[in-house]
């Protein structure tokens, strides 16, 4: 066996030994020989030239890629020859050179270590490789210079060397928060060989420090009623520590009342407060709120300040009315000065804007009086008319003096107590009432009505029935008529009968229910109409019922001679006593006639001696009225030859209705008296 002994890393061709030299053998021998070189590898890192028998290097050799951290490497050949054949065994032993330096895992390595750690506490750092074997490989660590930290190097058995950080200054990551170190690893070549990684480290922040604000307190000043949302100030606290130590979150204290944390409302993340109710300068002029800023860490740390906040009064309030007395009832008799109400006023505003003044309208009977300051009362300023004015609506205004000012309207509504202080009052002086005679009993003859603008128990009116002055003391009203003592309805209690009574008066007086009662009266004509209630009746001739009257006259009687009249007279007056005379039969209606208005009866041709010597009559006495009456009589008239009895049985007759212009005078008289009423 041969060996050899070279470093890695050689060129090609390099020279390795002399085959043929160290065999002791020719070179040309082994070149007969067909010399030839086996590698135990798949890599020929070896060959030989068989004219000089040299062994060169063929490949490049890397210790560390053939053997790793092996202390020893080998590489082994086998050289054969034939004639005859041998093998000879060669070793070639690689020697490490210093060609790799330490190489750390990374260039850089972070720690995050909490800055209450404990001193002399250990941080390993991930150790530096060297491939190279020997006084080569890694041999030691060099840390830079800082003031927080040591460097320690732990040694393995199997000569691994292992670098730590030892803390030996407390840190503080509010006075540094990062340390950037570097860490040297050397080998022992020569020349040494080395490499360093960046170790940054990150104190990690511990709850070491509370929120601090910058400020003690804060204040602000702010409008009452400004609108929801409205800033009332920004808070501003700090925290040195970081992360959610140094997360602050803001709030109201505890401390604060409900009432406090219904108006404000505070961000618990910018610390903004705000306005979330509503701000009156009546309820409260300085509100103190507490606030607190608690950061995030475990156990929280809190710190405390408070906000006060000034409110400015604006003009909001109107003015109050408050009745302090009050009757809504007043009695139309007061005298003017009359106190109707007290009023107390007041404006919860300050200043100018707290005071009030009030006044109602000139146009009303009343007026305001100020006793002193806020209160006022309320008087009567002239005399009162129920009737003319019953109710009153009587606005109070009261305004401050602020800009611009506010008013507040109270109305007081004043009811008058009436007083009996009219008469009732008729809607006529007097009443003419027109009857029909044979009314009825109870028929209405008229309704007299009578007003009181009174009210209540003064206006309830009663009406009766009095004797008017001057009237026939025979003729009692109350005997006829009747009044009804609420509505007026006068009433008939007979029926009237013209041909007895024509005319009747007399006096109604209504009086109202107040105390003492107030009268009137009013005169009312009754006048009584006549109606064709009478049949007209005869007066001659005379004669019974079922009977009939004769009379004689002579055969030569000359035409037209009166033969009698037919009297006869009606109770009834006007155009109802107006009578006709109608021959209705006759034996010859051609013989006789009578007189339509006087009721004489004529005879109107020569008797002859073909005409009966006896002939019946029947006239017919009818009045105007509607509808007419009538009454019927029977005239006999005989022919005989007693002519100067005949005639002066006429002439008697005529005599006898000698009176007649008289009866017809009468009538005439009584239908123009009628007429004129």
């Amino acid at each position: 066996q041969i060996r050899y002994s070279i470093p890695e890393e050689l060129t090609r061709g390099a020279f390795v030994g002399n085959i043929a030299k160290d065999l002791g053998t020719d070179v040309a021998k082994l070149a007969a020989a067909n010399l030839q070189v086996l590698s135990d590898s798949d890599s020929q890192y070896f060959s030989v030239n068989v004219n000089t028998g040299v062994i060169m290097v063929s490949e490049r050799i890397d210790r560390e890629q053939l053997c790793g951290q092996n202390p020893r490497c080998f590489l082994h050949l086998k050289l054969a020859i034939e004639n005859p054949v041998e093998f000879y065994r060669i070793e070639v032993e690689i020697l490490d050179i210093n060609d790799n330096p330490p190489e750390f895992p990374s260039d850089e390595v972070s720690l995050r270590i909490y800055e209450l750690a404990s001193l002399g506490a250990r941080f390993p750092i991930q150790p530096a490789q060297d491939p190279d074997v020997g006084t080569n490989t890694l041999q030691t660590y060099h840390l830079s210079a800082n003031d927080n930290f040591n460097l320690n190097v732990k040694a393995r058995t199997d000569g691994g060397k292992f670098p730590e950080l030892v803390l030996e200054r407390a840190l503080d990551r509010e006075l540094r928060a990062f340390h950037y170190l570097v860490l040297t690893a050397e080998d022992g070549g020569s020349p040494p060989r080395s490499s360093k990684i960046r170790i940054t480290i990150q104190v990690l922040d511990a709850n070491d420090n509370h929120p601090v604000f910058d400020r003690p307190s804060y204040g602000a000043r702010l409008v009452e009623n400004s609108p929801l949302g409205t800033l009332v100030v920004k808070l501003n606290a700090t925290d040195v520590d970081e992360g959610p130590n140094g997360d602050i979150r803001y709030s109201l204290s505890s401390h604060n009342s409900a009432a406090l944390r219904q108006i404000f409302a505070i961000d618990e993340q910018t610390g903004e407060i705000r306005v979330q109710g509503n701000l009156d300068f009546e309820e409260a002029t300085v509100y103190e709120i507490e606030v607190e800023a608690k950061d995030m860490g475990s156990p929280t740390m809190e710190e405390h300040c408070s906000v006060v906040v000034e409110i400015t009064d604006v003009n909001d309030n109107a003015p109050e009315v408050i009745l302090t007395s009050f009757s809504s009832t007043l009695s139309e008799d007061a005298l003017p000065g009359t106190v109707v109400a007290v009023i107390h006023v007041r404006d919860r505003d300050s200043g100018e804007q707290g005071k009030v003044v009030c006044h109602v309208s000139p146009d009303l009977p009343f007026q305001l009086r100020k006793d002193y300051e806020h209160q006022y009362s309320l008087l009567t300023s002239t005399r009162l008319d129920r009737e003319h004015v019953a109710y009153y609506n009587v606005t109070v205004s009261a305004s401050d003096l602020g800009n611009p000012p506010l008013s507040r309207h109270t109305i007081l509504p004043i009811t008058l107590i009436d007083v009996n202080d009219n008469a009732p009052q008729f809607e006529q002086a007097s009443y003419e009432v027109l009857v029909a005679e044979n009314n009825p009993v109870g028929s209405v003859l008229v309704t007299v009505s009578a007003a009181d603008p009174d009210s209540e128990q003064n206006s309830r009116l009663s009406y009766s029935i009095l004797r008017a002055g001057g009237t026939d003391p025979g003729l009692d009203p109350t005997r006829y008529l009747s009044i009804h003592p609420t509505n007026g309805q006068v009433t008939a209690k007979f029926p009237f009968d013209y041909e007895q009574t024509t005319y009747l008066q007399f006096h109604v007086e209504v009086s109202d229910g107040g105390s003492p009662a107030l009268r009137n009266r009013t005169l009312v004509h009754v006048f009584v109409v006549d109606q064709n209630d009478n049949a007209p009746r005869v007066h001659f001739p005379r004669a019974g019922e079922d009977s009939a009257t004769q009379f004689r006259i002579s055969p030569s009687i000359v035409p037209p001679a009166l033969i009698t009249k037919v009297v006869a007279i009606d109770a009834d007056s006007g155009r109802n006593a107006w009578l006709s005379y109608h021959l209705v039969e006759a034996t010859d209606l051609g013989l006789f006639s009578v007189a339509l208005r006087s009721g004489e009866v004529r005879i109107m041709r020569a008797l002859q001696e073909t005409d009966a010597s006896a002939h019946e009559l029947l006239v017919v006495v009818r009045d105007a009225g509607e509808p007419p009456l009538s009454t019927a009589v029977t005239l006999v008239v005989l022919v005989e030859e007693k002519g100067p009895e005949a005639l002066q049985g006429s002439e008697a007759r005529a005599a006898d209705g000698g009176g007649l212009p008289t009866i017809t005078l009468y009538l005439i008289v009584s239908l123009v008296l009628i007429s004129t009423v």
